[in-house]
């Protein structure tokens, strides 16, 4: 798989815990926090539009562990 190109959202400071975006070959978009590269989430672009649109309004469910 190539290598993704990583962007740091114009939100985050220099510091850590930092939020990262990639677009992916497969048309994906990646999340991750830049404290913990390991651990992505993978949406498709049509999910990330309501995701934000939540997170702004503050409407997100608490998070849950792995299943």
């Amino acid at each position: 798989m190539p290598e993704l190109h990583w962007q740091k959202s114009s939100f985050s400071s220099e510091a850590s815990n930092c939020l990262e975006l990639a677009a992916a070959p497969d048309g994906t978009i990646r999340l991750r926090e830049s404290d913990d590269a390991s651990v992505t989430l993978t949406l498709r672009a049509t999910t990330l539009t309501p995701l934000l649109s939540a997170a702004r309004k503050g409407i997100l469910p608490p998070a849950q562990g792995p299943h």
